[in-house]
């Protein structure tokens, strides 16, 4: 008798690991769940989700890696507005994704907030400005987030 394993065939159970090693079978299923969704999310800031590009009104891709838009001597940040309810906890809310959101509650904007609403003003010079503006977007009371042109 020969002490040399006989070859592995197509369907043979695979052989265990060693001692203390897991095998793909021991390996949780939450942390396979969590490796596959980062494997396969895009990267912050590289392009807007299917659903946002409707609220979104402009071009994140005109931007360069920190948000900003223009040839090479003159590039500049991008301004934008969006209108969110009146109330504490809105205004909350959306400084959490961004402490730097400007509130101008009284004030329309060109994107025509209502008289209960209060104008929200932000820029993209920040290297996180696409998360920034897909997670605000996300919300469920922002309808559009459009460019504001300050005149």
């Amino acid at each position: 008798m020969s002490s040399t394993p006989a070859p592995e065939r197509p369907g043979d159970p695979l052989p265990a690991p060693p001692a203390g090693v897991r095998g793909p079978a021991q390996v949780p299923i939450a942390v396979l769940s969590l490796a596959l969704s980062l494997a396969a999310a895009p990267a912050p800031g590289v392009e807007p989700h299917e659903p946002l590009v409707g609220v979104i009104g402009f071009d994140l891709c005109e931007m360069d890696a920190d948000g900003l838009v223009g040839p090479p001597g003159g590039k500049r940040a991008l301004d934008y507005e969006f209108c969110i309810p009146a109330g504490a906890g809105f205004a909350a809310q959306v400084r959490a994704i961004d402490a730097t959101a400007r509130l101008s509650p009284g004030s329309p904007g060109r994107v025509g907030c209502g008289p209960d609403e209060v104008l929200v003003l932000g820029n993209t010079h920040r290297p996180d400005f696409a998360f920034v503006l897909q997670q605000l977007a996300g919300l469920p009371y922002v309808e559009r987030i459009e460019r504001a042109w300050f005149e």
